[in-house]
């Protein structure tokens, strides 16, 4: 039990707690002055979180999990497990297995359709089955969609099957060639040139090998000198094998002239066949791209469309056949899953209803209705909550009859009753966190949430935020939340107290600021009927 004046800081405790089980981080949360924040925990670890940290490549320490979050001042956050760096995601679904936090804004969730819907498959148990539903609905739909598409794009693609059917044609006749606009260019130009090209390579020509003045016979003759030198003069070959190479390559490009002059032709019919060529493919870039690979890449994408259009009907065939057999399975698992949630609403409203009795609204009744609705990926029901805080009264939707006092101990039975479900089990939830579950509450209603937490702590560790001492009096631990100034800073500080001092904190919370003798003898009194009905547990001061 955490008690404290309205402002010490249990709020603090609670906030804390729920960073470490993956809930929200904000920069608002650090203390002014400082550049981060940072909270710890360890957490007796469960065999079900197992799986979730294997997933992650960690381990526990001696059955032991240290969970640690820290946040900056630009708003991130960092998580640690065991030490190792780790993500919000795995925290999420470690804290899933860890706790649970029950606070104001969980009971205003009780108002919410879909939360009513959670809470009720919960506790019937059907995780698995709703999950199998909505994976048949989310194929279901995007069949759905695609056959709408298809059969609202038929038309339009009809009309622009002749048009394609055109493309395709004019381009495939005209046998393009990846690169062949590029090769013609080049062509052209040499034809447009051939006549300079050939005087000028003739010219060439004769100058490197073909008059007696050209290059290659002067430098025969100068070979010839040397040869002669070379016989009377041994020095002199060396001369001469150096002049050799010059010989060899004046006579391979003589030779690469002459090839070239074989080949070179002014051909006016080539010409005019180029350039017919060419504009019919400048004709076609005009129309379908600025380049020949862009015009093959059109053609390639008018031959899918094409397709598409020609095999609509099959697909569309295809598409409705398959739609039919995923709606059948979608109807037997919405019918099956309405029945397990028909047989646990009359369970779970029976359970709320017994629950309610020792938390002064015995004769309360609470029922749970089922509605059908448009199919959805939770599948084809709405429930509502529907209590009557008095007899001879129908029973109504929460929102409408329940006072914030009803509405706390609605909450607190439904919470009850989904700790013990199969679904909870699942989770196997071992911290529940009850947050001013009193709002609203006072006397004998108090003393009823305060057994039913009671019960609920034999099998998990309950931790409570309370104002009201007839529940404060229930608990095995008690702690005090209390403000103090320390250099200059206010410092939230947790202390357990012992017996002695438990007395007196639920004395002041029975008399206010001024703790007096009759308020201790009251708290005694409290305390002792408590342990009585309790049977007979004890604050234990260290022991936490």
């Amino acid at each position: 039990m955490l008690t404290g004046e309205t402002g010490s800081g249990k709020s603090i405790v609670v906030d804390a707690l729920g960073l470490l089980l993956g809930g929200r981080a904000s920069a608002e949360m650090i203390r002014s002055g400082e550049d981060r924040a940072r909270v710890s925990g360890r957490f007796d670890a469960p065999e079900r979180s197992e799986r979730a940290l294997e997933a992650a490549g960690l381990e526990t320490e001696e059955g032991e999990l240290l969970l640690e979050r820290e946040i900056l001042s630009n708003g991130k956050s960092r998580v640690f497990v065991n030490n190792r760096p780790a993500t919000v995601a795995l925290l999420k679904e470690l804290g899933a297995h860890l706790g649970d936090i029950h606070g104001q804004h969980d009971q205003q969730l009780l108002f919410d359709a879909a939360a009513q819907l959670s809470m009720l498959d919960s506790f019937a148990g059907v995780r698995e089955e709703r999950r199998a539903l909505r994976e048949v609905y989310l194929a279901w739909k995007q069949a759905a969609e695609e056959i709408a598409t298809l059969e609202s794009s038929d038309q339009e693609k009809l009309r622009l099957l002749d048009l394609w059917q055109f493309q395709r044609t004019e381009i495939e006749q005209s046998e393009l060639q990846a690169g062949e606009d590029t090769e013609l260019l080049a062509e052209r130009k040499v034809q447009q040139n051939a006549g300079k090209l050939l005087e000028t390579a003739g010219s060439a020509w004769e100058a490197l090998y073909e008059t007696p003045e050209s290059a290659w016979s002067v430098l025969r003759a100068a070979s010839k000198k040397l040869d002669e030198l070379g016989r009377i003069d041994e020095s002199m070959v060396a001369v001469r094998q150096a002049l050799e190479p010059a010989l060899i390559a004046v006579q391979d490009v003589a030779y690469s002239l002459r090839d070239y002059l074989g080949r070179v032709e002014a051909n006016p019919a080539r010409l005019e066949e180029i350039e017919n060529r060419l504009a019919a493919i400048e004709k076609l870039k005009r129309k379908y791209g600025g380049s020949v690979e862009e015009i093959l890449t059109f053609v390639e994408d008018v031959k899918r469309r094409i397709l598409e259009v020609e095999t609509a009907g099959e697909r569309l065939e295809h598409l409705r056949h398959e739609q039919n057999l995923l709606a059948k399975k979608y109807e037997d698992g919405a019918r099956a899953l309405t029945a397990h949630r028909s047989a646990a609403a009359a369970k779970l409203s029976t359970r709320v209803e017994e629950e309610l009795r020792p938390l002064a609204m015995e004769r309360a009744v609470f029922r749970i209705a089922l509605e059908p609705v448009a199919w959805s990926e939770s599948g084809a029901d709405k429930v509502r909550f529907l209590v009557s805080p008095n007899a001879g009264e129908a029973p109504k939707p929460l929102e409408k009859v329940a006072s914030g006092g009803e509405l706390s101990r609605v909450a607190l039975a439904v919470k009850a009753c989904l700790v013990g479900s199969k679904g909870a089990a699942a989770l196997h939830l071992r911290t529940l966190v009850f947050d001013e579950i009193d709002t609203g509450i006072g006397g004998r209603a108090a003393e009823g949430v305060a057994r039913r937490l009671k019960k609920l702590a034999a099998e998990n560790q309950v931790i409570c935020v309370t104002h009201l001492a007839q529940i404060a009096c229930f608990a095995d631990h008690h702690y005090r939340v209390g403000k103090f100034e320390k250099a200059g800073r206010t410092v939230a500080q947790l202390e357990e107290l012992d017996a002695t001092q438990s007395t007196e904190e639920i004395g002041r919370m029975l008399s206010g600021e001024i703790l007096t003798p009759e308020a201790v003898r009251n708290a005694a009194e409290l305390i002792r009927a408590a342990r009585t009905s309790a049977g007979g547990t004890t604050i234990a001061a260290g022991n936490s």
